[in-house]
């Protein structure tokens, strides 16, 4: 269970000084959870929100009082990628919530054992759901696809569990002909050993 501790000083070496001892500053809130500044350990916080495949649902302490949360927006340090600020949405179990959750491809496409080039255009899909239905992943089967196959959001099958909030033709995933997604990625090939342009060589008398 996730530890969240409450945060009283707001100043800025204050907040420098807990990430230096490996803590995040956060914000919870929700409809029945006043706003409140918390820190949450580093550590700990990647291991179980990975393990909540980075939009499920996670199980939190504070004060003594256990809340379910889902993390609603993550700031990360431009260089470092590290993760520097988190606000966690506290959720209610009977009311349903939109996410957004990562899409998997699983398995190795036909067309692409054939030659073709598997495009992924959609890498996670946005669904409303109650917080214990939430799955951590999206999978979709792609084994049987061959060269010049879509899979689209309405091949998705949600068992009643969720909805999508998507269009239902909107593409998932494709596997494109080689030779389409090379004018696509590289356009025309010059000619090997062919300059661009002659103007400005120097010649050899």
């Amino acid at each position: 269970m996730l530890q969240l501790q409450l945060r009283a000083d707001h100043r800025r070496s204050y907040v420098k000084q807990m990430r230096k001892h490996g803590h995040i500053p956060a914000v919870l809130y929700g409809k029945k959870t006043n706003s409140q500044s918390v820190f949450v350990d580093a550590a700990e916080f990647l291991k179980q929100w990975r393990a909540a495949g980075g939009s499920g649902l996670l199980d939190a302490k504070l004060n003594g009082d256990h809340i379910r949360i889902i993390v609603r927006d993550m700031q990360k340090h431009p260089i470092r990628h590290d993760v520097i600020h988190i606000d966690f949405l506290a959720v209610d179990a009977k009311t349903e919530i939109d996410v957004h959750v990562p899409i998997h491809l699983v398995g190795e496409a036909a067309g692409v054992k054939d030659g073709g080039v598997l495009q992924q255009a959609m890498h996670q899909l946005s669904i409303r759901a109650l917080p214990s239905n939430i799955p951590p992943s999206i999978d979709i089967n792609i084994a049987n696809l061959q060269v010049g196959d879509v899979v689209t959001v309405s091949h998705i099958q949600t068992n009643g569990v969720y909805e999508i909030n998507h269009d239902p033709t909107e593409v998932i995933a494709s596997i494109l002909p080689p030779k389409q997604e090379e004018e696509i990625h590289s356009g025309e090939e010059q000619e090997p050993g062919k300059p661009e342009s002659e103007e400005g060589r120097e010649t050899t008398p």
